[in-house]
């Protein structure tokens, strides 16, 4: 993976946001993720659990799977995930299995967070280890959930 700046990581941050609003925008809980190679966008996803009655359907899980598609192969060295929300064991594990070089979260998820929050993931006994950066608009990316679950339960109180 090449050398991304705080400024990089802020921008493919933002469009993952972007991700998580077109999530919101069909009712499903607003994480979104970016895969990127180099300077390019190889996957996007929004979490489409819900939706598609796919409890796999994770926002990292579609990314990961439109990149594996986009690029022909399932293993997707030199990438970098990107997430909003601190990635689960399963999109973890999902994102080690694909080799990615990094990964990026945004808000942690003290409820279901495998990099850091619920406990770490063991690297040490891995294969592959991929880099991790969090907190990268972490403020931002809690914001979006906390504004979306305010006004879910804004809407069941009013019904």
């Amino acid at each position: 993976m090449e050398r991304k700046t705080a400024a990089d990581f802020e921008k493919l941050m933002t469009l993952a946001l972007g991700q998580a609003r077109r999530g919101w925008a069909r009712g499903e809980v607003p994480v979104g993720a970016v895969v990127v190679r180099g300077q390019e966008v190889v996957g996007r996803g929004f979490n489409r659990t819900i939706g598609g009655r796919d409890p796999s359907a994770h926002a990292e899980i579609v990314a990961l799977r439109q990149a594996g598609r986009r690029l022909g192969n399932h293993r997707l060295a030199g990438c970098c995930l990107v997430v909003t929300l601190e990635p689960c064991v399963m999109c973890l594990g999902a994102a080690v299995q694909a080799r990615v070089d990094g990964i990026v979260f945004g808000a942690a998820d003290p409820k279901a967070g495998a990099v850091s929050s619920i406990g770490r993931f063991p690297f040490a006994k891995m294969n592959h280890r991929p880099q991790v950066w969090g907190g990268v608009l972490g403020l931002e990316c809690g914001r979006i959930l906390k504004d979306f679950f305010r006004a879910r339960r804004k809407t069941r109180a009013s019904h």
